[in-house]
């Protein structure tokens, strides 16, 4: 249970780490590479920039419970 929860923690940290590089910044962002150029005209944020949010959040929230089952995990053993 151990590896997996290892393995899970460092697939998820390299992925959020490309996330975040892809949110827009002040000056624009990767993001825009990948049609974040299109907005809509009621929030001023993108659907491409909504989902990538969306995608950090999740991957964000799988990384703290990795964090805190390993935690638990290494502390009961």
């Amino acid at each position: 249970m151990e590896l997996v929860l290892n393995v899970l923690l460092v697939l998820t940290s390299i992925v959020l780490v490309v996330l975040i590089l892809l949110h827009r910044g002040k000056g624009g962002g990767l993001s825009s590479m990948f049609g974040g150029a299109v907005s809509s005209q009621l929030s001023g944020s993108s659907v491409v920039e909504k989902n990538l949010n969306r995608m950090t959040v999740f991957a964000g929230l799988v990384w703290t419970v990795c964090i805190v089952a390993l935690g638990i995990l290494i502390k009961a053993g």
